[in-house]
């Protein structure tokens, strides 16, 4: 099945809808308690969040006339991947978090040993998912590069930058956190922008610009909630990097200038996108929307 071209907030419900779904036909049927247990911890992780990545996949694809179905395995792969990373950086070693998403993180409800394991069913289950004849004849390379995503070149390489950088003496400089986040925050986003290309077999290059740029233009709205946002919206704690002194977007270039870098980013990341012309009006708005959005 092709997949409808639709307007954003009804894509993004698309995402979220259809990985849902999905996410409980994959995890199947546990038989023992334990394993119902993990299953449980595993789902719960992916419940509540915003599905952006997914919604980026699945645009993509269809930018590119790959099947909904394909789309689909690859984008719950993705959103498996960031619900892990999500859960590990919320443990007590890590930056010992107690809500995410309006709820009890996944070691507060069970325990760490629960969401040590739950994080590491997800990471390999999203490879897994690509693992397929389903995503089609390009498979191996979507595997090969949400692999270089995830691992010490991006998001981890990203996180241990940032704790790193927790502990030392020297503040980190405009260009430092841009290295931090284009890993942490931005390889993700990246990969699931330009997934469809990817996938289809033809060239990434302006989905990736736009990948980049929304992934550093989110990051910053981001940095922007901790200092405006409330916890009752965010569904996390807030003001956490100013009470840490840790250098943000906002702390080295101010509330006003931060949002302009972010509104340029995206503008950035829009125009990368005008091959595809009108057709990517909805990744457009996805862009938008990131740098307003209240969680």
């Amino acid at each position: 099945m092709l997949i409808e071209a639709l307007t954003f907030e009804q894509a993004l419900k698309r995402a979220q809808a259809l990985t849902g779904d999905a996410a409980k036909t994959a995890f199947g049927a546990p038989q023992t308690e334990p394993h119902k247990l993990l299953c449980e911890a595993m789902l719960y992780a992916l419940e509540g969040g915003k599905a952006l990545r997914a919604f980026l996949v699945i645009e993509s694809a269809r930018l590119h006339g790959q099947s909904l179905e394909a789309a689909t395995q690859a984008a719950l792969a993705v959103e498996c991947i960031h619900a892990y990373s999500l859960i590990h950086d919320d443990l007590p070693c890590m930056d010992d978090d107690d809500l995410r998403r309006g709820k009890p993180t996944v070691h507060r409800k069970w325990n760490e040993h629960t969401a040590v394991l739950a994080g590491d069913a997800l990471q390999a289950k999203a490879f897994e998912l690509l693992a397929t004849p389903d995503v089609g004849a390009h498979a191996l390379e979507l595997v090969r590069q949400l692999a270089v995503a995830s691992g010490h070149e991006g998001m981890v390489g990203g996180q241990m930058m940032d704790i790193a950088a927790e502990t030392s003496e020297t503040p980190l400089t405009i260009e430092q956190i841009k290295a931090v986040q284009h890993g942490k925050t931005g390889a993700l986003i990246n990969w699931s922008a330009k997934a469809g290309a990817v996938m289809s077999g033809a060239s990434s290059a302006g989905l990736e610009t736009y990948g980049r740029a929304l992934g550093l233009a989110f990051q910053i709205a981001d940095d922007i909630l901790d200092v405006e946002g409330d916890v009752s919206e965010t569904g996390k704690a807030v003001g956490k990097d100013a009470d840490a002194g840790k250098a943000t977007f906002v702390s080295l270039l101010g509330l006003d200038a931060a949002k302009r870098q972010a509104a340029d980013l995206v503008e950035q990341g829009c125009e990368a996108l005008s091959v595809y012309g009108s057709d990517a009006d909805c990744l457009r708005e996805a862009a938008r929307f990131v740098i307003s959005r209240r969680k």
